[in-house]
């Protein structure tokens, strides 16, 4: 895809929000556009911890709820390149989870893990390069855009090459050129972070994925949703 297709395609993306349909379902113009529903609101189809089908226990009142999962990051069983990701999430206070993007190998500890944009209970704190809505460890948002712990939050991830953007509560907070992280364990402006490979090198295809770190705190997502870029 040439720059200037580029340029229009994301500029479109961010200036034109999502119409919003009843929870876990698509709009007749998503349907359209070719936007996947990845979870219905009822089951765990389509959803993986590890080589498993997620236990259908995580589905609660019309989301999934992460609490407990047997792995570290439970994904959909489908790999997308470049695409406008978008779903809505909420949390116990302190938690700590994660939506993860091309992962090439689930649970590989390297570069096969994909990257990650925070979730956390930030609600109300400085931002830095680990608060909600963060390219986690890379960038920090631009802002603090993170509701407080109980409340629904709405985010999106459009991804084409190395172009990551991220919408967080209707306000966009990340815009990062992956190509521009060369080094190992160091950040473009100076910062240090703990990856011992180049974010720069990572696959640009891979699995979705929704993490689990904090035993006792739930994080609850719906509306879960993808549309493929790579054939636009």
């Amino acid at each position: 895809m040439n720059r200037p297709i580029l340029t229009l395609l994301l500029a479109t993306l961010l200036t034109a929000p999502l119409a919003r349909a009843a929870d876990n379902q698509l709009t007749d113009q998503e349907k359209k556009d070719g936007w996947i529903l990845m979870f219905d609101g009822k089951t765990t189809a389509g959803w993986k911890e590890g080589s498993k089908d997620m236990d259908p226990k995580h589905v609660q009142d019309g989301a999934l709820d992460v609490l407990d999962q047997t792995v570290y990051v439970a994904h959909y069983d489908r790999k997308f390149a470049d695409f406008h990701f978008s779903c809505d999430y909420k949390f116990d206070k302190g938690t700590n989870s994660g939506l993860f993007f091309r992962i090439a190998k689930p649970n590989d500890p390297g570069i096969g893990r994909g990257f990650e944009i925070q979730v956390l209970d930030s609600y109300g704190k400085p931002t830095d390069r680990f608060a909600c809505g963060s390219l986690y460890e890379f960038m920090a948002p631009t802002k603090q855009m993170a509701k407080p712990a109980g409340e629904w939050n709405h985010c999106e991830v459009i991804c084409v090459g190395p172009s990551v953007k991220v919408i967080l509560n209707g306000e966009q907070v990340i815009d990062a050129d992956l190509d521009k992280w060369t080094q190992a364990g160091k950040n473009p402006d100076g910062s240090k972070n703990k990856f011992k490979w180049i974010l720069k090198d990572m696959p640009r295809e891979g699995y979705i994925g929704l993490s689990f770190h904090d035993k006792g705190k739930n994080c609850w997502y719906k509306n879960l949703k993808v549309l493929p870029l790579d054939k636009k």
